[in-house]
């Protein structure tokens, strides 16, 4: 029998319950995925994800010198919340995918609130 990483099934375990409140609510989310050398975020409407954007592609990793820091987080903050509001989406949730709201996600967070997506 194989043993789980106990933080990695904390953070499966919070994540669950949170995108289960989400899917009641039936709204917009903005949810995020974290590694050590990105960070990519999407927009999701009733499931379907409508939007993405991330550390990735080259419009955003060309103006960086490391894409795993909290510089590059904010810039996919901000170009997630242009994607959305082209799409006329401002009133979203924000799933943070378990993640502690620190660091990179609250970066990439007060980014898109910046850029006026309303939480």
């Amino acid at each position: 029998m194989k043993i789980k990483n106990p933080k990695w099934a904390a953070r499966k375990r919070r994540s669950k319950k949170m995108r289960a409140r989400i899917q009641m609510q039936q709204i917009s989310c903005l949810c995020v995925f974290r590694s050590a050398r990105h960070i990519y975020a999407q927009i999701r409407v009733n499931g379907k994800i409508v939007a993405g954007t991330s550390t990735v592609q080259k419009a955003i990793k060309n103006g960086l010198k490391n894409t795993g820091n909290i510089t590059a987080a904010v810039e996919v903050g901000k170009a997630i919340a242009e994607k959305a509001k082209a799409l006329n989406i401002m009133k979203i949730t924000f799933d943070r995918s378990g993640y502690a709201y620190h660091g990179r996600i609250k970066a990439l967070a007060d980014a898109a609130r910046e850029q006026g997506l309303q939480f």
